[in-house]
């Protein structure tokens, strides 16, 4: 016992202090053999050399963990996460810097020069043909050789007792006598139709060659506008008489009954007379000028006049003026004048 203690004794291996105690060799400088588990040496602290009781993770001075602690392991797993976390951040970082200043490639452009063919000789275009448009024929209608003939209601006649009448010499004055209205005929003659006559029907009837500036248009009498009509100047020196009238060519004889005329200087005193002459009679006094109304005053604008002799027939007929009325005097700065502003001659009835 005393020589294997001196030579384990002799043989020990001198540790560096801290350093765990190393197992002690055999004779032949082989660790022993394994055997039942024996309590293991007080462990030293890394960091101050203080030593440490089996199991203790810490050093009570200093408080560096123990070797192979799970202190000691746990702050190496910390550093690795921590330097895994780095360099993912840091990948991420740059992955982020390449995709944004990465540009993107563009295709080189390439010119390509292409012959460029000759266009063809332009062809003049076909000429149209003038449109030609149909007129539709129209079939005229088959001539009716007789018209239809259309029973028409026969007016009545009116009639009138006759009146005796005596005759009056040119010149003379008088009222109105039996056959004669101021304001109107029957209800037979307003559904008659006047006389129709032409344009150039109407004159003046100037026996006496008074100057033609004192008279106005006599076609305006029959215009069938009763707001203008023909005009005779009255003279001063020998107002009220008058000697001058209206005159009516019917071109070819007719049988009168009515005259009807429209006035703007009622009072004048007319007489009415008709020749079947091929002329006009050059004076109021010659023989073939016969009186077919008597000599009366018109009271009203409006007149119809009942004509004597409605069997004869007449081509001319005057309205001669005798008088004029006390308002179409005038003066001799401003003569007066009488007026006819309308005329129409109506044919017997039936």
């Amino acid at each position: 016992m005393a020589t294997l203690l001196a030579d384990s004794t002799d043989t020990a291996v001198q540790t560096p202090e801290g350093a765990p105690p190393q197992p002690p060799l055999d004779g032949d400088g082989a660790p022993p053999a394994p055997g039942p588990q024996q309590p293991s040496a007080a462990a030293a602290c890394t960091n101050c050399g203080a030593a440490m009781a089996p199991g203790q993770d810490w050093c009570l001075n200093c408080g560096t963990a123990a070797r192979g602690s799970v202190g000691g392991a746990r702050w190496r797993g910390v550093a690795v996460i921590a330097l895994a976390t780095t360099l993912l951040v840091l990948g991420a970082a740059a992955a982020g810097w390449a995709a944004l200043s990465k540009h993107p490639r563009r295709a080189p452009v390439r010119t390509t020069t292409v012959a460029q063919a000759v266009p063809p000789a332009a062809t003049p275009p076909a000429a149209t043909p003038p449109q030609t448009f149909s007129t539709p024929s129209t079939t005229a209608p088959p001539a009716i050789s007789k018209a239809p003939t259309i029973p028409l209601k026969a007016a009545t006649p009116t009639t009138t007792a006759p009146v005796p009448t005596t005759p009056t010499t040119p010149g003379s004055e008088g009222t109105a006598g039996a056959g004669n209205s101021n304001s109107g005929g029957s209800s037979g003659e307003k559904q008659r139709e006047p006389i129709l006559l032409d344009t150039n029907a109407a004159s003046t009837y100037n026996p006496y060659d008074y100057p033609a500036s004192g008279f106005g248009d006599p076609s305006l009498t029959i215009d069938g506008d009763g707001s203008t009509g023909w005009t005779a100047q009255v003279n001063p020196a020998t107002a009220p008489k008058l000697a001058e009238g209206l005159l009516i060519d019917l071109k070819s004889p007719h049988k009168l009954s009515t005259a009807k005329l429209i006035t703007t200087t009622p009072g004048m005193n007319v007489q009415v007379y008709g020749s079947a002459a091929s002329t006009p009679p050059s004076s109021i006094t010659d023989p073939a000028w016969v009186p077919i109304s008597h000599s009366l005053k018109l009271h009203k604008r409006h007149a119809s006049i009942g004509l004597l002799k409605p069997k004869r027939s007449f081509r001319f007929v005057v309205v001669w003026i005798s008088a004029a009325p006390p308002s179409a005097i005038g003066t001799a700065e401003a003569p007066g004048h009488v007026t006819i502003d309308e005329l129409e001659l109506f044919a017997p009835a039936g």
